[in-house]
């Protein structure tokens, strides 16, 4: 937390009931800021001090937590609220618009220490959560620029985003219809722990990088910098635009993260099964099932799960007749009776440990909707859809700093005894 030295001459002492202001306290006393603090402070050196850095930090935590769509909407509460203007420190006063503009500059100077105090965070929500990290799911996200689309050689100026550029997605809704996305800004690459939904690694963008680089890009960082990462993941979920063969062969033989990752289309059209190398009577689709075919009659039935054998780096496959209690005619002469394994290295995409289609499978893909949670958050809750932000380096800090105010709040929920609402951002109490 940021501390203000600072007695109280009024009542407003005990805040733990007060409703909007504890939202605000849980992130002010658990935040680990103490280091970017005297930075910050360092770097003012010994000219005037108006508004003190500690203040303006807080201040600027403040339309987060409450949500407020801009800064004047917060400088006309801290007019209004004497306990809010106590609580972040800033006394009487109420910071200009200009000294607000300045400060964000400030931070915007000091990005590594922001993106260390998100390292710190994560390092204690660990401490008190030991799942933390141990499934994730990535993600991303698009992000407008403030700014109007760019013509070609036009000179830069105030108004125009010089490293925004244009984005495209397509999506598919549950009726089948195709939807697509195009816009002029950034996106957000995001890890986040599927299980609790926090932030566990980001990066932004311009808009046209592509997801499966920078997913590499990603693990390249997390390798590099925090390797505990790598180490604590057992699964990583996302859909079919990382489906990519290096990605999925790197999770698993680099760091045995299990690649739970939809696949696209990608056979002939009309190629409905192929035949499984080395076998006489077993097929398998394009989605990665593996069907038998009964040698008497022609039935093809799914084959049954046996697992994943992670020595011998092959998935098992059993009769289905003998594992369901099913009728077969032709299981006496069946030569996949006993059932069969499977190389993983047979086709990466097709057979990752966790074999696709098995139930297991299934409910670890549920958790991809983890992250597109977060993404809501930030766009409802922390104001991403009504941003007025341009250039990269301004988009980067400010997602950075969301992440760390959504950690702040879930560590000091932590800390105080709510790990069961780690996931909602308004209702603590």
């Amino acid at each position: 937390m940021a501390i203000i030295p600072q007695g109280s001459l009024f009542s407003w002492n005990e805040i733990a009931g007060l409703g909007d202001l504890e939202r605000l306290r849980l992130v002010l006393e658990h935040l680990p800021d103490e280091a970017l603090m005297q930075k910050l402070e360092k770097a003012r050196g010994k000219g005037r001090d108006d508004y003190p850095v500690r203040a303006m930090w807080n201040a600027y935590i403040a339309p987060v937590v409450f949500q407020h769509p801009s800064v004047e909407s917060l400088r006309r509460e801290l007019s209004r609220n004497g306990q809010l203007r106590w609580l972040l420190g800033s006394g009487d006063r109420v910071p200009s618009a200009a000294a607000f503009s300045r400060f964000w500059k400030r931070i915007e100077a000091h990005e590594a220490e922001l993106e260390s105090l998100f390292v710190a965070l994560q390092q204690a929500v660990a401490a008190s959560l030991p799942d933390y990290g141990k499934r994730l799911a990535l993600d991303s996200k698009a992000i407008r620029s403030y700014a109007r689309h760019r013509p070609k050689n036009t000179a830069p100026d105030g108004r125009r985003d010089g490293d925004a550029d244009d984005g495209f997605k397509t999506g598919h809704d549950r009726e089948g219809n195709t939807t697509k996305l195009r816009w002029f800004g950034y996106k957000l690459h995001l890890i986040v722990d599927s299980t609790h939904e926090l932030p566990v690694a980001y990066t932004v963008t311009p808009a046209s990088k592509a997801d499966v680089a920078t997913a590499h890009a990603l693990l390249d960082k997390l390798q590099a910098k925090r390797p505990e990462v790598l180490t604590r993941a057992e699964v990583l979920v996302a859909d079919k635009g990382y489906d990519d063969s290096k990605l999925i062969m790197r999770q698993w033989d680099e760091h045995r993260i299990r690649p739970v990752i939809d696949i696209r289309a990608s056979w002939r059209d009309g190629e409905a099964t192929r035949l499984l190398e080395g076998q006489t009577n077993v097929v398998y689709v394009g989605d990665g099932r593996v069907f038998c075919v009964c040698p008497e009659t022609g039935t093809m039935r799914t084959m049954a799960e046996g697992g994943f054998e992670e020595k011998r780096g092959t998935l098992k496959k059993r009769c289905p007749a003998q594992a369901y209690g099913l009728s077969c005619a032709g299981v006496a002469r069946c030569p996949v009776a006993r059932g069969l394994r499977i190389r993983l290295n047979m086709d990466r995409r097709l057979f990752p440990p966790i074999a696709r289609g098995s139930a297991r499978w299934v409910r670890a893909y549920r958790k991809r909707t983890a992250v597109e949670r977060v993404f809501s958050r930030l766009d409802t809750m922390y104001g991403f859809e009504t941003h007025t932000i341009r250039g990269l380096k301004k988009m980067r800090v400010r997602v950075g700093f969301a992440l760390v105010v959504m950690l702040g709040m879930a560590l000091g929920r932590l800390r105080e005894g709510w790990s069961g609402k780690l996931r909602s951002f308004v209702q603590v109490a």
